[in-house]
């Protein structure tokens, strides 16, 4: 057995188990080293250098956690709220509530899609954003589920078609430039293009969660809410000082491309204007972190597992062992493609650090099997999707997660894990074996 693919299955079987996600990732780290052939001492010493790559978005996600408890003691996201519901009316009709709770899906999908082109943010609206809609969510008792399948849905869907923003990371800067290194003679234009079939699994995906898995109400317990993101008294400053730190936090992460330093920005204004005075500073960062700390602890350590499993270098043995399973079948060899993508980009949870990873090696047998440019643009790009969603280690359920479980009533692995895995990555696979055998 391959140390990548056993590494892997016990990160995801641990997780399952309702084991930290922490906690699996270091274990199945240890795991991928010792099979993999290191010693115990280089395991380590890798799992210990891949840490400082986490170390950022961890300190990220701390800080923007601490933001999103100041906005929340600002007024601003009990006004947001109040508005929402009193929309509803004392005794709502199921035709308004009904109206409200497609606004407010379609909302989020637009938010999230506009934050990997138009506003290049990522997931850094999810936690300032999501927690105070919590209250509205419980009011029209809508599936978290489902909303972590939205969220998903634009983190993940964008970048793979729109060369914009991270989609210009995405496709041009990585997929595009490793494509042509390994030398398959693609060009800009064919990659978005060879990129709409995978793309439409997606598509799948996610109308099977909204009118099929999910589309049944939820309760929640209201109080545990009201908890996690108080009402508060509304004041005109305050709120107006809110919407500059908003501005503020958006301006200066897009000029600074840090989400750490827009973060920094917008809770420095609510310090400095005396907005939270009724609040301590201290204990809203100390709220903020501990709200964010098991995501940024994930982040970490995930860092250190996606560095042991490239020390080993089994990643280019179990690809290079595919040709000795496929033989000359072309459809069996494009759908391991496609599973290896899965498990690797599960394990590493970055699809952006899939592709140098895979490309090396698929192109050339891809060009083998006679695969055109389009198909092998379609391999290569959807076996490093594949996974994104889906991974206990991925931003792209880490971060739906860091918003819907505000209140501690979303569970990271069984509410935004597993209904993510189930909806994209299986109708990814499929689209993905269809985009290589027809184009």
């Amino acid at each position: 057995m391959n140390a990548v693919v056993i590494a892997v299955c016990l990160m995801l079987a641990l997780s399952l188990a309702r084991v930290n996600v922490v906690i699996a990732l270091t274990v199945s780290a240890l795991v991928a080293g010792l099979v993999g052939g290191m010693d115990l001492h280089q395991t380590i010493d890798a799992f210990n250098t891949g840490l400082g790559g986490g170390a950022q978005i961890a300190l990220s996600y701390a800080l923007l956690g601490a933001f999103a408890v100041a906005l929340s003691h600002s007024g601003l996201t009990t006004l947001i709220s109040r508005s929402i519901i009193s929309s509803l009316g004392q005794d709502p009709n199921p035709t308004n509530t009904n109206w409200v709770r497609w606004l407010l899906l379609l909302s989020l999908l637009v938010m999230s899609m506009a934050s990997q082109n138009i506003l290049p943010i990522h997931i850094a609206f999810i936690p300032i954003l999501v927690p105070p809609l919590l209250h509205v969510m419980t009011k029209l008792n809508i599936d978290r589920r489902l909303v972590a399948c939205v969220l998903t849905f634009g983190l993940v869907t964008t970048y793979m078609i729109l060369p914009i923003g991270f989609g210009g990371i995405f496709l041009n800067d990585i997929l595009l430039s490793n494509l042509t290194s390994n030398g398959l003679a693609a060009v800009r234009e064919q990659i978005p293009p060879a990129m709409l079939i995978p793309a439409a699994g997606m598509i799948v995906g996610l109308l099977t969660a909204v009118f099929i898995s999910y589309r049944k109400p939820r309760i929640y317990d209201e109080d545990k809410v009201l908890v996690a993101e108080p009402e508060e008294t509304l004041n005109k400053r305050n709120i107006i000082i809110a919407a500059v730190a908003i501005l503020a936090t958006l301006v200066v992460q897009l000029e600074t491309d840090s989400m750490i330093f827009g973060a920094l920005v917008g809770f420095m204004i609510f310090s400095f204007s005396g907005a939270l005075k009724h609040v301590a500073d201290q204990d809203i960062f100390n709220q903020g972190v501990r709200m964010m700390a098991n995501i940024g602890f994930i982040m970490i350590s995930a860092a250190g597992f996606a560095a042991v499993v490239k020390e080993t270098g089994e990643v280019g043995t179990l690809v290079a062992s595919l040709s000795d399973i496929i033989g000359d079948n072309k459809a069996l060899a494009a759908f391991l493609m496609l599973l290896v993508g899965l498990l690797i980009t599960m394990g590493i949870g970055s699809s952006f650090s899939t592709i140098p990873i895979i490309a090396t090696i698929y192109v050339p047998l891809a060009l083998s099997f006679g695969f055109s440019v389009a198909a092998t643009i379609a391999l290569v790009g959807t076996a490093a999707a594949l996974g994104d969603a889906g991974s206990p280690a991925s931003d792209s359920t880490l971060g739906p997660t860091a918003g819907l479980n505000a209140d501690g009533q979303h569970d990271h692995i069984r509410d935004s894990v597993i209904p993510t895995f189930i909806h994209y990555n299986i109708p990814l696979l499929v689209f993905g074996w269809i985009a290589a055998m027809v184009l």
